[in-house]
């Protein structure tokens, strides 16, 4: 419930701060243009008729205005954009407009709020993502050498590619098999590319890995582990990002990374789409991936013991349970012939309310 005296809706941008400010008792409202200097906008703030609470988008400028605005002892929610209530027939937008908008919500009580990460939490997460970066930018580099051969007729028939043997033919084979200088230095600078990403991929995945096994992250890490899949880089991707596992239960864990059809039903009528990939999207990616290693017979291998091993012994045992259920999942989904990549999404978003269940169990 809104108790504050003053709402204030915020449009932060990287230069310009629009704001709005709605006075519950003389009902004034006031707007300016402030700096995205904090100082500024607590300065600013601090001239209003208190008590204030103040919101603003989540965005791109993170949330560095509300950790100050909350450390000067001022209520602030972010919100999140895709939840707020935009009237149908409106066809004007202004920085302006939207400020008196989050304003009104707020005082209203009708925004939806998203959930603060640390300050630990957040360098992780920015780590996460610079190997999720990174991973992207290895297959490009791949893609782009693998393809600058096939223009030139030149293809791999030994295996796997991207293995050692295989990057002892691209350095010998392929290498020899190009006849112009130009299209030489261009392989050299596309190969040179290869190697250099894959070793910054190396050296995140050695720094995430090192996080993974000493930090705060490190016991839901563990406990994730019992399930297939799920490794340390895995685990440690999915605890940065969901963050605070309690906000969810089993069966809203897989709204919130996007894993649930869309529906859109009227009457008697009830129609279900494709999933609706809203909320975490590379969460999302990490769990369809791991969803894949449950398709195969369960065995309990040297790895799965090594896992266990520094898991609790209730991890232990729901991890054994979670991966038989899975497993019998992808049974019985081959037994109906459902197409592969659909029977995984579906996969994929019971394994999102096991790794939940996993990530809020008690480590004693």
């Amino acid at each position: 419930m809104f108790i504050e005296r003053t709402s204030v809706g915020l449009d932060v941008h990287a230069r310009s701060v629009a704001a709005a400010a709605i006075d519950g008792v003389t009902g004034e409202l006031l707007r300016t243009k402030l700096t995205p200097s904090y100082d500024h906008v607590r300065s600013w703030l601090g001239d209003l008729p208190g008590p204030v609470a103040v919101t603003y988008e989540a965005g791109p400028t993170g949330f560095g205005l509300y950790r100050h605005l909350v450390a000067a002892g001022i209520r602030c929610e972010v919100v999140a954009p895709s939840k707020v209530q935009k009237p149908a027939g409106d066809r004007v937008k202004t920085d302006a407009k939207d400020a008196v908008h989050l304003a009104r919500l707020l005082r209203l009580d009708e925004i939806t709020a998203v959930s603060i990460p640390t300050v630990g939490q957040e360098a992780a997460r920015d780590l996460v993502r610079a190997r999720e970066d990174c991973r992207g930018d290895l297959m490009r580099a791949r893609h782009r050498l693998s393809k600058l051969l096939l223009r030139h007729g030149i293809v791999y028939y030994g295996g796997n590619a991207w293995t050692g043997k295989h990057d002892m033919w691209l350095r010998n084979e392929a290498l020899a098999q190009l006849s112009t200088r130009p299209t030489r230095m261009t392989f050299d600078a596309d190969y040179e590319t290869v190697l250099a990403t894959k070793a910054r991929r190396d050296r995140l995945d050695a720094a995430i890995e090192e996080m993974a096994a000493d930090s705060e992250f490190t016991p839901i890490v563990r406990r994730l582990g019992c399930l297939r899949g799920v490794s340390a880089l895995t685990g440690f991707g999915l605890a940065v990002e969901i963050g605070d596992w309690h906000r969810f239960t089993g069966n809203t864990i897989g709204s919130f990374v996007g894993l649930i059809p869309a529906e859109y039903s009227s009457g008697s009528s009830r129609t279900l789409g494709p999933i609706t990939k809203t909320g975490n999207g590379h969460a999302r990616r990490l769990l369809v991936e791991a969803a894949w290693h449950h398709r195969p017979r369960y065995r309990i291998g040297k790895t799965m013991r090594d896992r266990w091993d520094l898991a609790p012994a209730a991890a232990r045992a729901r991890g054994d349970e979670g991966n038989h259920r899975l497993h019998q999942r992808w049974v019985r989904f081959i037994d109906r012939r459902k197409r592969s990549t659909v029977a995984n999404v579906a996969i994929a978003r019971e394994l999102a309310g096991w790794c939940w269940s996993l990530a809020v169990l008690d480590d004693s």
